[in-house]
């Protein structure tokens, strides 16, 4: 059976960075196992520089705007990548019509930021126990990282393996 599948990520192109490969290598997989996969980003939207890492764009919309995106999909499935403005935005809309979801952790976000701003990694742990604990799941990259978010109070964290991709590497030298 064929799904249709939303993700909504603050994280999307022109950025080069782990969150947005791994989503594009996952629409791409599965597209081919037949499902539609649309993506949410800041492109659809006014977005600004995100402050100290302008790299981001950071969305600017409603979430009356947002729901009518999400509405004109009309998704079988909602996975959340991210916890910017767009992924907190989605949380909302999918809570309040009692829609189950995703979520993932795709770094150690807490300790980067404590490093980066001297916030207490405790601090931003609280906040994102908050945002992935209403998902059905938190995708994790490794396995350590799932024993950590299992240690510090996150609910439903599950293993989000990569993988290889074989077709860039072969042993023809």
């Amino acid at each position: 059976m064929a799904l249709r599948i939303l993700i909504v990520s603050d994280a999307w192109e022109p950025q080069v960075n782990g969150v947005v490969r791994t989503l594009k290598m996952t629409r791409r997989e599965l597209e081919a196992m037949g499902h539609a996969v649309d993506i949410v980003s800041p492109l659809e939207f006014p977005a600004i520089p995100c402050p100290t890492y302008p790299e981001i764009s950071l969305a600017l919309t409603t979430r009356r705007r947002l729901e009518r995106r999400i509405d004109a999909f009309a998704p079988d499935c909602l996975h959340i990548a991210t916890e910017g403005p767009l992924g907190w935005m989605a949380r909302s809309i999918a809570r309040r019509r009692g829609w189950p979801f995703t979520t993932a952790y795709h770094s150690r976000f807490p300790e980067y930021v404590q490093l980066r701003f001297g916030v207490p990694v405790a601090w931003t742990y609280a906040l994102l126990r908050c945002f992935h604990n209403a998902a059905c799941a938190t995708l994790a990259p490794t396995p350590s990282i799932v024993a950590d978010l299992h240690a510090r109070g996150f609910r439903h964290p599950r293993l989000w393996s990569r993988g290889v991709d074989f077709s860039v590497f072969n042993d023809t030298g």
